[in-house]
């Protein structure tokens, strides 16, 4: 063993040490003794094993350790300490700008336990309030988990998006010298408007194909390495990026097979043939299909869809009236509740708000017993007659506690315009046990809105295991609306279970759960996520208007 493994092994016992509060003249020793073996200008490894305890900085105990790695490998001590650590706190020693101090509290005071619920966290805000963090730090910690996801290749659409657009807009600029008809479009994941992107695709249609191939090698935004018909590279990010090239009379066909996952591709192309085609539409046309938005080239079930001329006409952002599920300062918010209701009637032109700040059982959150309610209540039939024909809603997030039950009692539960039902706490269940929880909470007669259904954290935490088909049944039957958490991090209902929902008359919501007045701009993502769904505005809650989702809450409170 390498004295940088030996180093490193006590580092991270005596980091472990002191996120468990262990005595720390042991842990300070054995810290010391990290740096001390790192900077030896020989190897432990070719000293005899009674001359270890003789080196300076190194006594009998931990020199017991070292020939306890020398000979064995391992460290009984070390083993025994991560038996007693959930995995993703030892994962969060590797994020640079935070120490065993800060995780510590991170651990033991905000109940988080991995590095997707720490980024989470970040953006809901939770960390600027917490003994010794503030804004700069929250944002340092993001920024650094930011980059540790990216290490692994992949990357959340909303990362991607705004290197996209830049990245598209200094394509058009290049080719425009080149070309002045060039065609250039997204294709692949990002067209499809994936969740996770593995890599970003772009197809270009030219009829100067050998000069532009020749001039990549001068492209300077990106270093790209010639492969076929395309051109591929990695950023320092670690984003996969690939340029196919086309001549102008094939470039829709390009697009075409670049854009749609393979088996869409294939299935259709077998009826539509190679062409030549001057678009899409007439490659669907010439398959005898319906023309189907690149968000549902799945090879789920669209093409029996288009066949048979049934595709769902899909919501855009702009059909969305108003917005539900959000924070102000009264929980675990930036922004005070006037100043998110300004914003979404002065800066969106949205016509409602719906606020739903956390419910008491989430201390971490600051959330509202019911005293605080009834205040909070007040406050909004004030806001509501200063902001008409504006109207906030009075909502809440009830935690779905562990036997089932919603946080309150109905005497406070009916005061509200809705609810939205979701878990917070003791997530770690088996799949009878979370659904058997969800559906007494769906049964619930206040639940309006089933938040978040498997509480994943995307890239970073896969979510509690549910039957879904019991879970959207009960929701049907108790008329519940199921919540699109449009969180770039969540987009929780996945879009695979939009259509059973929607077959079975379950409305949906495109919910922001937005903790700042930026937040409520991830209802985009939502929408994005909600057309691969084969969402309609017909279908989604906040896409009705005022009037209608007033009287809809009413019925429901019948």
């Amino acid at each position: 063993m390498e004295n940088k493994t030996i180093a490193r092994t006590l580092r991270l016992l005596s980091q472990l040490m002191e996120l468990h509060e262990e005595n720390p003249f042991k842990i300070k020793s054995i810290a010391n003794a990290y740096f001390k073996v790192d900077k030896l200008p020989f190897q432990l490894k070719d000293k005899a094993i009674d001359e270890i305890d003789k080196i300076d900085g190194i006594g009998k105990s931990l020199a017991a350790k070292i020939i306890e790695l020398l000979q064995t490998g391992e460290l009984q001590e070390l083993k025994d300490i991560v038996q007693q650590t959930p995995e993703g706190i030892i994962e969060m020693l590797g994020i640079k700008g935070i120490g065993p101090k800060k995780i510590l509290i991170i651990w033991r005071t905000l109940a988080i336990e991995s590095i997707g619920e720490l980024y989470y966290a970040c953006n809901e805000n939770r960390l600027i309030e917490a003994k010794g963090f503030g804004l700069k730090t929250q944002e340092e910690i993001k920024k650094a988990i930011e980059f540790k996801l990216a290490a692994n290749g992949r990357f959340l659409y909303a990362q991607v998006e705004r290197f996209a657009n830049s990245l598209f807009a200094d394509l058009s600029e290049w080719l425009s010298t080149y070309d002045a008809q060039y065609a250039l479009g997204f294709a692949g994941q990002y067209r499809r408007a994936c969740e996770i992107i593995d890599e970003l695709e772009f197809v270009i249609g030219t009829d100067q194909l050998s000069k532009i191939k020749a001039g990549f090698a001068s492209f300077t935004p990106l270093s790209l390495i010639a492969a076929e018909d395309a051109f591929i590279t990695t950023t320092e990010a670690g984003l996969r990026i690939k340029l196919t090239l086309a001549d102008s009379a094939g470039f829709h066909l390009a697009w075409f097979k670049q854009t749609g996952n393979p088996e869409h591709v294939e299935k259709v192309l077998t009826q539509a043939g190679n062409g030549p085609f001057q678009s899409e539409l007439e490659i669907y046309t010439a398959a005898g299909l319906s023309y189907i938005e690149p968000e549902l080239r799945e090879d789920f079930d669209e093409l029996v869809l288009a066949k048979e001329h049934k595709l769902p006409d899909l919501i855009t952002y702009k059909d969305l009236k108003g917005t539900l599920h959000n924070h102000s300062t009264w929980s675990d918010g930036v922004h005070t509740l006037e100043e998110m209701a300004l914003y979404c009637k002065n800066e969106l032109n949205l016509q409602y708000l719906g606020i739903c700040d956390h419910s008491k059982t989430a201390v971490y959150a600051k959330g509202l017993n019911e005293q605080r309610v009834f205040a909070q209540q007040q406050e909004i039939d004030q806001l509501n007659e200063k902001l008409a024909p504006f109207k906030i809603f009075k909502g809440i997030e009830s935690d779905i506690l562990s036997d089932g039950s919603l946080d309150y009692s109905d005497d406070v539960l009916k005061t509200f315009d809705f609810v939205v039902a979701s878990v917070h706490s003791n997530l770690r269940m088996d799949e009878a046990k979370a659904t058997a929880r969800l559906v007494k909470a769906i049964e619930n007669p206040y639940t309006t809105i089933l938040g978040h259904p498997t509480g994943r954290l995307l890239l970073s935490r896969a979510g509690y295991p549910i039957d879904y088909k019991k879970i959207i049944d009960a929701c049907a039957a108790n008329k519940v609306v199921i919540e699109i958490n449009a969180n770039p991090l969540r987009l929780d209902l996945d879009w695979r279970w939009h259509r059973y929902a929607l077959e079975k008359g379950v409305l949906l919501a495109i919910n922001p759960d937005a903790h700042r007045t930026e937040g409520f701009r991830d209802m985009h993502y939502g929408t994005l996520v909600a057309r691969k769904g084969g969402l309609g505005a017909d279908k989604c809650l906040n896409a009705f208007s005022l009037e209608e989702i007033t009287s809809y809450f009413k019925q429901k409170k019948v």
